[in-house]
């Protein structure tokens, strides 16, 4: 696996690199935020290791640039600034973890690769299928049989909850609170319409038919045929 180390300070960024790849992973080391924004933007990196502190642009602005165009690999923040808020505004900006200096290097390898874990388990999961109907989660696209499907936010929502738990019956009150946010009011109809409008989409015109309504129960997605 393939590890970005942006660090200016020589000593621990050396130590990083020689750490990392002794433990076997391949390791490219930036000594300012610019390099290190312009490797992240166009390498394939399996998780980034940042300081905040750094000459060009800080760890904040790479993270902030990282983020914005769509990369999600695994960040890793590795800052002597200890503060509560300082955390916090990393994790906002859509870090993974945050490691205070100075640090144990077992520490920081045991966190590397609990995140490594993480990421490729999240990838696994990035396209979530059943016969030949397959729902994109990264690019939020669903197709069946290859041809796209336009949906709207809460179908999308709805058929992610479905395929999720393929095979089980989802009672209403879990769709209501799941999809909706709301608690489930016998007296409303939304959910039934709801995934009527899914299900004319997804179902009419293919075969095998993969929605079903478990009569008293609830609803159910699965292909009856495996």
């Amino acid at each position: 696996m393939k590890i970005l180390v942006v660090e200016d300070e020589t000593k621990t960024g050396d130590y990083l690199r020689q750490g990392l790849t002794e433990a076997g992973f391949v390791v490219d080391l930036a000594r300012d935020g610019l390099d290190g924004l312009h490797l992240a933007l166009t390498e394939a990196y399996d998780l980034a290791v940042l300081d905040v502190t750094l000459p060009g642009i800080d760890g904040w602005r790479v993270l902030q640039g990282v983020r914005k165009a769509g990369k999600d690999m695994p960040v890793l923040f590795l800052t002597a600034r200890d503060s509560v808020d300082d955390r916090v505004k990393g994790l906002d900006l859509g870090a993974d973890d945050y490691l205070v200096k100075p640090f144990a290097f077992a520490e920081l390898l045991a966190r590397v690769r609990t995140l490594l874990r993480r990421g490729s388990k999240a990838r696994e999961e990035e396209v979530l299928s059943v016969a030949d109907l397959e729902l994109d989660l990264r690019r939020r696209r669903v197709t069946r049989g290859g041809k796209k499907i336009d949906l709207t936010s809460k179908e999308f929502s709805l058929l992610e909850l479905l395929l999720r738990r393929r095979g089980e019956v989802l009672p209403r009150s879990l769709i209501a609170s799941q999809v909706w946010d709301m608690n489930f009011d016998s007296d409303t109809n939304v959910i039934e319409v709801a995934v009527r409008r899914l299900r004319s989409k997804v179902d009419d015109g293919f075969e095998p038919k993969l929605i079903r309504t478990a009569r008293g129960m609830g609803y159910v997605i699965e292909d009856e045929g495996n």
